[in-house]
């Protein structure tokens, strides 16, 4: 066998032979595959470049018929091709148990992590929290398992799940709900995030309404809840409905809260007592069991017992009332003072009360100073002894004295506001009692102090406010009577200021103090106390985004709606307010009986009868527009005769010509000349000593008349 052939058999020959005689016919016919390409698919235009496209020449083979055939890249596959290389049939299996099994060569299979969203994880801990809330009732564990959690940008939805959660529940989980918002409320949920909670439950209430049949009233009792409760604005319905769709039910629910629950008489008590959950306690009930354990305590000595007892109150939002009736007590009894900064303190000590807390009870007390000295005198020097003792044993921040120092709050007073205060408080008492405007204005004038008139209209809409509807009722008339006979609108403007100013202090202590605030200032639009571009002035002067400020905006909304008027007349059920709407109808009724042929003593002696010379300015400025409609000038008669008798007096003549003037340019759209004839009738006045030096008699655009013969 020759060395050439290797060690190929005489048949293995004949086939190699073979092979490469069919290689080269291949090889040499025509039609290549190569030729196949240029002939088909290269034809290349004169003068251009090949194109970009056809087929790869390494990519395509010819088959035994003669049809040009694509195969895959490696050779594989493909109509006349052998396949690829040591491609078999057969299945190839891994063996895990022969020695070279390598883990690399098993399949693999691609498998999805689940991502972990920070808003799930955050609503499925909140969700536990609840749940372990309904069924201990424990507002503090509650409070600190929050707290601890972290996150607090997820709050507004904390709030949503609780409400949604707890209107699928019974009452009493209602009212623990409400419980909580209000213990949660600025200590460990902003009042933003709370606002912005109640705003996605009012977007989501047509979902809540699929599964919870009267989901409606039962999110609107919530929302009135929260007002109520002061941890929403009145002002948050408001802004709420503009945002709303009219058609949504989470507008619903806002007309439900405003009509059904804040509208109705003596609202708050039906709110707070709608769900009557055992976890419900009012606020003087908090109170009067916060006055007995400390008595109680006083007498016992027994510290333990008593920190036990506040413990159990559940009110560790309200403690600030613990830490100030306890300084009040120890004013009021002098030898409990030592028992009671015991008590304090380890009631600090042991984190029972917080330390915002106590400091918001001392603040609370310094706010009050004032009107604790008409029982206990030296209660401002007690006070000022009290504190360093505090800040000393380490139980009352240092910057409480530090902000008191730069407010000025606890140096001494001015001893004529501070008996001006003490005077006020008394004269406001006795006209409560006796319902005499003369009175009260003539121990105001004898005062002599109308610099301080601001401080007085403060205090008697704050010592209102704390009473029944018949004296919030007294004071609103009160305000029209001192209104131009001894008040300013600058008086009435800067008490309105000093008011709101002071307004989060006061809901401390009266719970629906921003509505009656709200309900106060819009009454003395009303009444012509102030006039509508005084709520600017006032707002003005309040910082932007305090509740003040929004008490201005919710006293706006209440004067802009239908039949304000009379409303606003009966806000406090009535009573003087509407005997002031009904006194504007007698006096039109005996001008009109005097001007068609009556008698001056007659309409004179109808006029005392009202009983209302606070009001007489009505009368004033009813008979000069009727003398401007009529063209009758006999109607100045009428108003000689009440100013020579003393019926009627020169302030009240003032006020009456002032509001015509103010009104002088919508009248003129009724009376054309109402300009010249005011001109006139102020010439007449002038002469007759009627006005105040003081009143401008210039208007626009009037031609003074001849004075008429006297």
């Amino acid at each position: 066998m020759a060395s050439t052939e290797g060690f190929l058999t005489e048949e293995q020959r004949e086939t190699l032979k073979i092979a490469t005689q069919n290689a080269e016919v291949l090889s040499s016919s025509p039609k290549s595959p190569t030729s196949l390409l240029s002939e088909h698919y290269l034809k290349v235009p004169a003068g251009g470049k090949a194109p970009n496209v056809g087929i790869a020449v390494r990519h395509v083979r010819r088959s035994h018929s003669g049809k040009l055939v694509r195969v895959k890249k490696d050779g594989a596959g493909g109509k006349g091709t052998w396949g690829k290389l040591l491609d078999t049939d057969v299945e190839s299996h891994i063996d895990r148990n022969d020695p070279n099994y390598d883990s690399g060569e098993e399949p693999y299979q691609l498998v999805g992590a689940t991502i972990s969203d920070p808003l799930d994880d955050y609503k499925k801990a909140v969700a536990s929290i609840i749940e372990e809330y309904f069924s201990t009732g424990d507002v503090e564990v509650a409070a600190s398992d929050l707290r601890e959690l972290g996150s607090s940008e997820y709050h507004p939805y904390f709030i949503k799940r609780l409400v949604s959660m707890a209107m699928d529940r019974h009452d009493k989980e209602k009212e623990m709900a409400s419980v909580l918002l209000s213990a949660l409320y600025a200590d460990v949920i902003s009042p933003d995030q709370i606002r912005d909670g109640f705003v996605i439950l009012l977007e989501s209430a047509d979902d809540l309404a699929v599964d919870i049949l009267d989901a409606v009233d039962i999110l609107a009792l919530f929302v009135a809840r929260a007002v109520v409760d002061d941890i929403l604005p009145p002002a948050f319905l408001t802004r709420a409905k503009k945002t709303l769709p009219a058609a949504s039910k989470g507008f619903q629910v806002i007309q439900t809260a405003e009509k059904s629950y804040l509208s109705a008489p003596h609202h708050a008590e039906l709110v707070e007592r709608r769900w009557g959950g055992s976890t419900h306690i009012t606020v003087e009930e908090v109170k009067k069991k916060i006055a007995d354990l400390l008595r109680e305590y006083v007498e016992s000595g027994d510290a333990f017992e008593a920190c036990r007892c506040i413990r159990e109150l559940g009110v560790s939002f309200f403690h600030h009332e613990v830490v100030k009736r306890a300084l009040v007590l120890a004013m009021e009894i002098r030898t409990a003072e030592p028992l009671i900064l015991k008590l304090l303190k380890e009631a600090a000590e042991e984190g029972l009360i917080s330390s915002s807390q106590m400091a918001k009870g001392f603040a609370r007390l310094e706010e009050s100073l004032d009107d604790l000295a008409l029982d206990i005198p030296s209660a401002r020097n007690l006070f000022q002894s009290i504190v360093p003792v505090a800040i000393s044993e380490g139980w009352l921040d240092a910057s409480f004295m530090k902000s008191l120092g730069e407010d000025g709050r606890v140096q001494q007073e001015d001893e004529k506001v501070k008996r001006y205060k003490e005077e006020v408080v008394t004269i406001i008492h006795e006209y409560f009692l006796s319902d005499d405007i003369p009175e009260l204005i003539r121990s105001l004038e004898d005062l002599g102090a109308p610099e301080f008139n601001p401080i007085f209209l403060k205090k008697v809409i704050t010592l209102a406010m704390d009473r029944k509807n018949r004296e919030k009722e007294m004071a609103s008339v009160l305000l029209s009577a001192l209104h131009i006979e001894i008040f300013s609108t600058e008086d009435i403007v800067n008490g309105f200021v000093m008011l709101l100013e002071s307004a989060e202090d006061t809901a401390l202590d009266i719970l629906d103090a921003s509505n009656e605030l709200a309900l106060f200032l819009a009454r003395a639009v009303i009444d012509d106390v102030l006039a509508p571009l005084n709520l600017e002035e006032i707002s003005s002067k309040l910082p932007p985004n305090c509740s003040g400020s929004e008490t201005v905006r919710v006293a706006r909304s209440l004067i802009a709606a239908r039949h304000a008027g009379e409303r606003l007349l009966r806000c406090w059920g009535g009573g003087t307010g509407w005997a002031v709407e009904d006194a504007k109808d007698k006096i039109m009724k005996l001008l009109e009986e005097y001007e068609s042929g009556g008698v001056v003593s007659e309409a004179c002696q109808c006029i005392r009868d009202l009983g209302m010379p606070f009001f007489n300015h009505e009368v004033v400025k009813k008979a000069l527009v009727m003398a401007m409609e009529k063209k009758n000038d006999r109607m100045l008669d009428l108003l000689q005769e009440c100013f020579s008798e003393g019926l009627i007096t020169t302030n009240q003549m003032t006020k009456g010509f002032t509001r015509i003037k103010d009104g002088l340019d919508d009248l003129a759209l009724d009376i054309p000349n109402a300009k010249e004839k005011f001109t006139f009738y102020v010439e007449y006045a002038r002469k007759k000593g009627w006005l105040l030096p003081a009143f401008g008699s210039s208007v626009a655009d009037a031609s003074p008349l001849p004075a008429v013969a006297t």
